[in-house]
């Protein structure tokens, strides 16, 4: 579990959204080409969403809705849910989160360069499973009802 996030990282991950909004995009992206380096991961993905950009502009809305909501969690409550759904019927489990981890957060500095401050990168690894305790959390429970 992680650790519950202070008001520092929140402000920092806050700060961080109106580069979110203006490179989320590229950012999601370049993440899914870190990601799919493995091709039993990549086997995980609808690569039509790939191609035609939906998945890509989806998860940087994704991103940018938390870091706008950093402080509101309960505003994610519906999204969460269902990305949570998702990630069953696609059969995403806990294994696969530092996947998306090491391609996540170098693909923020690939694309915002300096900007992307150690503060920044390190803040945004906090986030970063923060959220996805919730979302295994959330997957777990949904699992559990499958049976």
């Amino acid at each position: 579990m992680a650790a519950p996030l202070n008001q520092q990282t929140m402000d920092i991950i806050k700060t961080t959204a109106p580069a979110l909004r203006e490179h989320g995009l590229a950012i999601t992206t370049r993440m899914y080409e870190r990601l799919f380096e493995n091709a039993d991961i990549k086997a995980m993905f609808d690569q039509e969403e790939q191609r035609t950009g939906r998945q890509p502009n989806r998860l940087a809305a994704a991103i940018l809705a938390y870091a706008e909501n950093i402080d509101k969690l309960d505003a994610l409550t519906g999204a969460v849910d269902r990305m949570a759904q998702r990630h069953v019927e696609t059969g995403v489990h806990p294994e696969h989160y530092p996947f998306v981890a090491n391609a996540l957060l170098p693909a923020i500095k690939d694309v915002l360069g300096e900007a992307a401050t150690d503060e920044i990168i390190e803040a945004w690894g906090k986030a970063y499973w923060f959220l996805a305790d919730i979302l295994i959390d959330a997957e777990k429970a949904k699992y559990a009802g499958q049976t």
